[in-house]
């Protein structure tokens, strides 16, 4: 009985702990986020540093080179979306009149057909300053992404001076823990692997889609090519919601004709990149369940914000495999499976 007892006490005390580390999480997300996004790019930089050591380069001109790259990268994604935002930001009361207008068309056909619109307010809900203010918020989105670039990069510098001394450390630390070192070195690989390929899929699904949008004349192609990039990371509806902004633009800009068009490109890339060629690479190596993908993605995401739902996946991965290191906790990392 005692022992039944305290087992429900154990499980009690876990669930406490374990909502108070949560709750800490959220009103912390502004500090973490930072910290999380420097450690996946640390580990998408590493392979690079170490094939650079392979070639003789020392570790400081390596490491020196790399958070360069990265800064001349982050530097021109800052100075294309500034642009794009400030275009978009003067474009804004032109492409409400059209879209006012395009409104009032669809409610006048609507009303032709025998639909009356009095009857459903819809003008309340679909007003041009919501819809392009939808837009808008899409793309501003980066400025976050943006704001903390120095610090990220900051992070992944001294992350990749630890990278190569790191193993010897925990080695040293814990000499007789042979299996943690190999589950360390077990989830550091897996999540290398899925953060690398997710990257290339992402590159391949947000030029795609700039090509795409160019070739059919929707005006910046190139940011909804960089949006989709990046919301590409988001499991299931990532491409969604990259898809929408893009798609209303379309519209609002060249008409009907060129919506359908783009919503085609996007499901033609998606179903392409997305539902053949990334579940052909990696969707059976990442010991991960569908729904478990999903609901992952819902949790960081009520955690961390947007952040949270791009790394909920390498964040699950993490999980799953440190609670599978344990005889205790061996069972939940086979539910997740």
């Amino acid at each position: 009985m005692r022992d039944n007892v305290s087992k429900v006490l154990i499980i009690l005390i876990t669930v406490a702990l374990f909502v108070i580390v949560v709750d800490g999480m959220r009103a912390a997300a502004a500090i973490i986020n930072p910290f999380l996004l420097a450690v996946f790019l640390s580990s998408l930089c590493a392979p690079l540093l170490y094939w650079l050591q392979r070639r003789g380069v020392p570790n400081g001109l390596g490491i020196a080179a790399i958070v360069l790259g990265l800064l001349v990268v982050a530097l021109l994604l800052m100075i294309f979306v500034g642009r794009s935002l400030n275009t978009l930001a003067q474009q804004l009361p032109v492409y409400q009149e059209r879209l006012a207008d395009l409104i009032t068309q669809t409610i006048a056909q609507l009303n032709k057909l025998g639909l009356d619109m009095t009857l459903y307010p819809l003008s309340d809900y679909v007003t041009p300053r919501k819809v392009m203010s939808l837009v808008y918020f899409g793309l501003s989105l980066f400025r976050g992404l943006f704001t903390n670039m120095f610090l990220i990069l900051l992070l992944v510098l001294f992350i990749l001076l630890e990278t190569a001394g790191f193993p010897r450390k925990l080695q040293a630390a814990f000499p007789d823990m042979e299996g943690a070192l190999g589950h360390f070195k077990s989830m550091t690989a897996n999540v290398n692997r899925y953060m690398g390929l997710k990257t290339l899929f992402s590159l391949a699904t947000g030029g795609c889609v700039w090509m795409l949008l160019a070739m059919i004349g929707v005006d910046f192609a190139g940011t909804w090519g960089l949006l989709a990039f990046f919301l590409n990371f988001i499991p299931a509806i990532g491409s969604i919601i990259a898809a929408i902004p893009a798609i209303i633009w379309a519209l609002v800009q060249l008409g009907l004709p060129s919506a359908l068009l783009t919503a085609l490109a996007y499901l033609v890339v998606n179903i392409i990149i997305g539902n053949l060629l990334e579940p052909k690479f990696m969707g059976h190596k990442l010991g991960l369940s569908p729904l478990v993908v999903i609901l992952s993605m819902i949790f960081w995401g009520w955690v961390l914000g947007p952040i949270g739902m791009v790394l909920s996946v390498p964040l699950t991965m993490i999980g799953k495999i440190a609670l599978a290191t344990s005889e205790d906790t061996r069972w939940i990392a086979l539910m997740l499976e």
